[in-house]
């Protein structure tokens, strides 16, 4: 899921950082991270969608990051934002 996902963000903005291997792995990478960090607050019902729902805001995010730490703090942030508003 989370590949086809990125790779398919990837292709709908006409192309980004995510065309090199080694950006590819540290999308993944941030994912993974990401996943990890929040997975516990989310009802099992909403996993799927959810984890979907990151993974395109990895894909977004991705090509204006420094480092996969950054791209991560993004995301958490970006995710903090949208649950307070």
């Amino acid at each position: 899921m989370k590949s086809a996902t990125l790779r398919r963000r990837h292709n709908q903005r006409g192309g980004s950082s995510l065309s090199d291997p080694a950006d590819i792995a540290r999308a993944y990478a941030a994912l993974d991270a990401i996943w990890n960090e929040v997975k516990e607050r989310i009802p099992d019902a909403c996993h799927d969608s959810e984890k979907q729902r990151i993974a395109h805001l990895v894909a977004e995010l991705a090509p204006m990051a420094l480092d996969e730490e950054d791209l991560k703090r993004n995301v958490l942030l970006h995710l903090r934002q949208s649950a307070a508003a």
